[in-house]
């Protein structure tokens, strides 16, 4: 199980959110987020949205720090990308 996290860098509510991605599947990813204590309600089409301060827990529960640009190319490496407009915004379905 491999869970990727990039930096919290992306401004949103008054603070920095990082994307949390499984290369996997989503199934993957949800057990993760629900392990991590993170409502289902951060899931955004491919990835969770984890806020700043969540940051290092996510880290320290074993997701892997890459970049922005490669939170991208593992979602579409893996076929987990789904791009904005073509799929619901708040999706909890699995893969």
């Amino acid at each position: 199980m491999t869970i990727y996290i990039d930096p919290p860098t992306w401004p949103g509510h008054g603070r920095l959110w990082s994307h949390l991605v499984s290369d996997l599947s989503y199934d993957e990813l949800h057990t993760f987020a629900a392990r991590l204590g993170v409502p289902r309600r951060a899931f955004e089409r491919d990835h969770y949205d984890i806020p700043d301060q969540r940051y290092a827990d996510a880290v320290a529960a074993g997701a892997v720090e890459v970049s922005s640009r490669e939170v991208v190319r593992l979602l579409h490496g893996a076929g987990l990308r789904r791009p904005k407009g073509r799929y619901p915004s708040r999706d909890s379905r699995s893969s």
